[in-house]
């Protein structure tokens, strides 16, 4: 396979700068083997009782900073935490850094350059750690955005709240997980009503999110490795809900590379801690989820392959073009798609 086999026309307009609010009032593609247009609100109506929707709980960290190197301006965004005082970062311009360097981001708050990597990356070592850390990065740093939201010179406070879901407890990540931004209170309550169920993992998201696919080759592509967590209880009630009958359900593609990375060879989740770099594309076996609910993805991303893998290539093709003529919005306040699984070719 080769990175053209994923590509798709998008006109710039399309990709949605502000999410809609309420956030269940976007419009929900139902992909089968027809189209359906419905609207994230409708979902209880889409599914069964007893199916159970997978979410990712990871939390959003203002990873986003400006700082000053020697008087000249840095630019850094953390995408995965190393130990309590230590991230992987992409910097801006990165050629200009060295090892052992110091970038100042405020008056008593700063980094080393440790090491430099690929890309842009660098490792660096901050003048405090955990808490600490995390309370000045809450206090100086803004939201990751991917770049194709544009904000002018930074995200704004309105991204604080927008850029998290409502699941959102456990801090770690550098990008939402985006189909889980669609749900509201009123709209679980209404799930719950249905008698639909629904347990939370957690993925750290990480740099896969930022990076694009370089080889036409697909196969030369290596993912980063994002930590993730799936306890006991959780999977147990995976399992259940699956003997009995149910679909499981991820919602979003963080929740699906977990559970699938977690999926025994007969079709049950084990508890997992530890980091995966599972890199999904056509081919691939699913062992674990029935239907997945995503967002709109890049073309010529690991995500819009993963969906392809999932629904088929063609059908998602055809359900893209669907959704740029019927004037969906796209990426992560964009519009969301509910998948059935189908054969991949």
């Amino acid at each position: 396979m080769h990175l053209s086999d994923f590509d798709y026309g998008l006109p710039p307009e399309r990709i949605a700068q502000r999410p809609i609010a309420p956030r269940d009032a976007a419009r929900l593609l139902v992909v089968n083997d027809a189209l359906e247009d419905r609207l994230i609100k409708d979902l209880s109506d889409m599914l069964s009782e007893g199916d159970l929707l997978v979410f990712n709980d990871t939390r959003v960290v203002p990873t986003r900073l400006g700082g000053r190197r020697r008087g000249a301006k840095v630019e850094v965004t953390l995408h995965k935490e190393e130990t309590a005082d230590t991230w992987r970062a992409f910097a801006r311009p990165a050629r200009k850094l060295k090892r052992g360097d110091l970038v100042e981001f405020a008056p008593d708050f700063a980094a080393t350059v440790m090491d430099k990597g690929e890309a842009g990356e660098v490792l660096l070592k901050f003048d405090c750690p955990g808490e600490t850390l995390r309370g000045r990065l809450e206090q100086f740093g803004a939201m990751p955005l991917p770049p194709y939201i544009k904000r002018g010179k930074k995200p704004d406070d309105q991204d604080r709240h927008d850029y998290q879901t409502m699941f959102a407890d456990k801090p770690g990540a550098v990008a939402a997980p985006t189909a889980g931004l669609h749900f509201t209170p009123e709209l679980m309550n209404a799930i719950g009503r249905k008698g639909i169920g629904h347990v939370c993992v957690t993925l750290h998201v990480g740099a896969g999110t930022f990076l694009p696919v370089k080889s036409e080759t697909i196969a030369e592509h290596k993912m980063h490795a994002e930590w993730g967590g799936i306890d006991a209880a959780t999977a147990e009630a995976i399992n259940r809900a699956r003997a009995n009958g149910g679909n499981i359900v991820p919602v979003g593609t963080t929740a699906l590379r977990l559970l699938e990375t977690a999926a025994r060879e007969d079709g049950t989740v084990r508890p997992f801690t530890g980091e995966t770099s599972l890199f999904i594309t056509p081919g691939y076996r699913f062992k674990i989820a029935d239907r997945m609910l995503t967002n709109f993805h890049l073309p010529r991303s690991t995500l819009f392959m993963l969906v392809c893998a999932f629904a088929g290539t063609a059908r998602m093709k055809a359900a893209y073009a669907h959704a740029v003529a019927h004037d969906y919005r796209f990426y992560s306040y964009g519009d969301a798609c509910l998948l059935s699984r189908g054969e991949a070719p």
